[in-house]
């Protein structure tokens, strides 16, 4: 397969940036998958003399490791590294060639603290936006140390391994032969589960913050850019940095951004913050909050963090629909993603619930890799825009449910059916199907508040005022986990800079 001319233009610049030669060392086989690998990789060799091609023999055929002459160790792919994993390939390249990895130093003395044996196999989908993240950062932490490997697996021309092992999510982390992981993570939050967490010792020297920002998405990122200008002593508490947002594909209505994806958006945004003198504890779950002659935020490590103001912007997660059988079967063909796992279903039957516009634009998506799609909505009508009903209505192998209550989902090993009754007549009925899309909108991520005193509404949402206070005094919120009458990440922007600029009013006037 040959790289388009753009392609290899923006390859060609990166290829300049190699430090030390490099090597391809490849298990290719006479199929027609070793065949396109051979191909990619013997064109981009010879773009750059530092970079040689040879044949090996490795686990999976066709697969190839990237290391430098004379040495073992290295970044493996089994199959094509494409779509949104070429980004990955880059950068192995990269540093495997001597490049640095754009990690904190905290991380990488981390990683190279870690004295046991561990082997990382990662399945992913070409389409997969959330993919990328969990491999690079797996990557990094093979690069940084010898003790540590890392294959990426591309689930389309491994079908049998997707099939042998019930792989239903990407991306699928293995450890050590053991299944470890499923969904997006960050290098913290792998660092954590493979090493265990940060000890609580490492914050015992952080001074009082003027303001503390707990949550990572777009409205605390802009509370935190809005505080960091005001020259104070700014902090940010990101579980995962940027939130939901991180698994919104296409946004078209960021203004004066025709399009962009979630990830780029949230990669932007924190180059920005880093801009400014922001400490960004990354990796870190807020416990609980208490007001005392400061604001003490609680971490899951036992560190207590200490501020004069604190903005909450802790986001939302979505919604279950508590049928039995929805956690048990979760990654195996109980999902939120049709991004990520749709291409896993393909040529399976499958079903949607939720009408809303994202269950409409999940069904959508689908259709064109699924057998047939259902779309169960509990309301007699859907709730989507009429343009995404007139399309989900156009496709052949959709078929719309309306007034219809989930009642469990079953199976043995997988998902093999839904049942549903219908809320007119009563009756049950059962569907077999492979997958599950759950999309029936957010939850408030606010369960920890509850004892805190900071006010809830009926839906668990922070009650905020105009400018962004809570009934706490010196705290603050800002994004989906108030009480603001529309979930949009440019509102949630706009709410993180009113709650920052309400921080730094209540500030000034103590």
């Amino acid at each position: 397969m040959a790289l388009d001319t753009e392609i290899k233009g923006q390859l060609g610049q990166y290829l300049e940036l190699l430090e030390s030669d490099v090597v391809f060392k490849a298990s290719l086989g006479e199929d027609e998958n070793s065949g396109k690998v051979s191909e990619f990789l013997q064109e981009i060799a010879a773009m750059s003399e530092k970079i040689t091609f040879e044949k090996a023999t490795l686990t999976r055929t066709p697969s190839f490791t990237i290391t430098r002459p004379g040495t073992e160790s290295g970044i493996t792919f089994a199959g094509l590294p494409l779509g949104h994993e070429f980004t990955s390939f880059i950068l192995a390249l990269l540093q495997v060639g001597g490049r640095a990895p754009k990690v904190d130093d905290s991380i990488i003395k981390r990683i190279k603290a870690i004295d046991k044996e561990l082997h990382f196999e990662t399945y992913v989908s070409l389409t997969c936006h959330n993919c990328p993240d969990v491999v690079q950062a797996l990557n990094i932490m093979s690069v940084l140390n010898p003790k540590i490997s890392h294959v990426m697996i591309e689930g389309g021309m491994f079908k049998d391994e997707i099939e042998a092992k019930k792989i239903m999510a990407v991306p699928t982390v293995f450890l050590n032969g053991e299944e470890f992981a499923s969904g997006r993570m960050t290098i913290e939050q792998l660092i954590d589960k493979a090493a265990g967490p940060t000890s609580a010792d490492e914050f015992a020297d952080k001074d009082i913050f003027d303001v503390l920002v707990i949550g990572g998405g777009p409205a605390g990122n802009s509370a935190a850019i809005y505080a960091a200008r005001k020259g104070i002593n700014t902090g940010m508490v990101v579980e995962t940095y940027g939130g939901q947002v991180m698994d919104t594909v296409g946004i078209e209505n960021m203004i004066g951004t025709p399009y962009t994806e979630g990830p780029k958006l949230m990669a932007q945004v924190e180059a920005h913050v880093n801009q400014y003198k922001v400490d960004i504890m990354k990796g870190q779950r807020a416990k609980s909050i208490r007001k005392n002659d400061l604001i003490e935020v609680e971490l899951e490590n036992g560190a207590v963090l200490k501020a004069k103001t604190a903005i909450l912007t802790v986001g939302a997660h979505w919604r279950n629909v508590n049928v039995p059988g929805e956690e048990e079967f979760r990654t195996k063909g109980v999902t939120n993603c049709p991004h990520c796992d749709g291409p896993l279903f393909a040529g399976k039957d499958v079903a949607v619930i939720g009408g809303g516009n994202s269950g409409i634009e999940a069904a959508i998506d689908l259709a064109g890799l699924a057998k047939h799609v259902y779309v169960l909505e509990f309301l007699p009508e859907l709730k989507a825009d009429q343009v995404l009903q007139d399309r989900v209505h156009a496709l052949k192998n959709v078929t719309v449910i309306t007034n219809v209550a989930t009642k469990a989902i079953t199976g043995t090993d997988q998902v093999e059916a839904i049942s549903y009754v219908d809320r007119a007549t009563n009756e049950e009925h059962t569907i077999a199907l492979e997958g599950v899309f759950v999309q029936i909108g957010l939850v408030p991520n606010t369960a920890w508040l509850k004892d805190s005193g900071v006010a809830l509404n009926e839906r668990g949402e922070v009650i905020v005022d105009n400018h962004g206070s809570t009934n706490l005094e010196g705290v603050f919120a800002a994004g989906d986990c108030t009480n603001s009458a529309y979930k949009q990440i440019i509102i949630s922007m706009g709410a993180g800079a009113t709650a920052a600029l309400g921080a730094f009013d209540h500030l000034i006037r103590q």
